[in-house]
């Protein structure tokens, strides 16, 4: 599964949600792309109160407290 990451610089829950997307990975073919949404004024408009946020196919999965148990329903989806 390819995954969408937003998150931006010095944002506590994104690390926290790049840790569980590490973990998910470990065990289950999970790719993501990371994107900086304080480097595309759009995107930063469109996410800046959600990050970080998880897309998949165009469609955001899930956002802000990220868990490991998140995670990994994207998976089983």
């Amino acid at each position: 599964m390819h995954i969408t990451f937003y998150t931006r610089p010095n944002c506590e829950l994104c690390e926290e949600a790049e840790r569980m997307l590490k973990l998910v990975a470990e065990d289950h073919p999970l790719e993501w792309e990371t994107i900086n949404i304080e480097e595309d004024e759009e995107i930063h408009e469109k996410y800046m109160l959600m990050i970080p946020v998880i897309e998949h196919e165009g469609r955001v999965r899930t956002y802000g407290n990220i868990g490991y148990i998140d995670v990994l329903e994207l998976i089983d989806e």
